[in-house]
């Protein structure tokens, strides 16, 4: 287990523009994500290389820049190579139902880090430690479907289900699930990444409570769905201390 004086990394999501990457790239961000998927943050492959090259710029002048993230919901390999080809992104983060099989060969293919999402049904039972090592039978539902990425993926990301794209709801999950999730992300060696509902006045009671990795944000620090940037101040103050 990481040491517990380790505060978890910061995803902004859903960025579309240089003018509010430029705002924030002195915030302690470790990743900013650009959404692919359909949404109403989705952002064309020209739009990502803009804010990439800017960090590119910036980082040959020696400045720390935050990783990016390419969130999709089951792209084929044809749209991510045209994505790709354009936008230079260092992880893909899947949003829908890619298979196993499917995340380990596009690592390969593509060269990124890959991030699966879990995204969980309020209506299911949570899910406790003390069951965790019955997960081969059955029992633990959703971290039952994770198992089969544990060798295909490099983290894992929980999120609050939405029926329409899967994820990306801006509402919470039980959180007592997370201790389980943590169990099974430290015995397939790779981060746990908490997002859902996450704002300035809650995600420090979530890493209070929790030990994470690292948390997502993008409706949480948004004012009438436009990034503000007080908010994305707050959020990481409170994350990162």
């Amino acid at each position: 287990m990481g040491s517990v004086s380790k505060r978890p990394d910061v995803k902004i999501c859903g960025l579309q523009s240089v003018e509010v990457l430029k705002s924030i790239v002195h915030f302690p961000i470790s990743q900013i994500g650009f959404v692919f998927a359909p949404s109403r943050r989705r952002i064309t492959p020209e739009q990502a290389s803009e804010m990439i090259s800017f960090l590119h710029e910036r980082a040959q002048q020696g400045h720390r820049v935050p990783k990016t993230v390419g969130v999709f919901v089951n792209p084929t390999r044809d749209e991510l190579a045209d994505v790709l080809s354009v936008a230079k992104l260092d992880i893909i983060q899947f949003h829908g139902e890619e298979a196993p099989e499917t995340c380990r060969s596009i690592k390969e293919q593509f060269g990124v880090e890959l991030w699966k999402v879990s995204s969980i049904k309020n209506e299911e039972p949570p899910v406790n430690e003390s069951s965790f090592s019955d997960i081969k039978d059955g029992v633990n539902g959703w971290i039952q479907r994770l198992d089969p990425y544990r060798d295909a993926v490099d983290a894992v990301l929980i999120d609050t289900f939405d029926p329409v794209y899967g994820g990306g709801s801006g509402r919470t999950f039980s959180w007592d699930c997370i201790p389980a999730a943590r169990k099974w992300a430290l015995s397939a060696g790779m981060p746990l990444i908490v997002a859902g509902g996450l704002n300035p006045d809650n995600v420090g009671d979530l890493i209070e409570q929790y030990e994470i990795d690292g948390v997502d944000v993008s409706s949480g620090v948004e004012t009438d769905g436009v990034k503000d940037i007080a908010k994305i101040a707050a959020f990481v103050e409170r994350v990162t201390g």
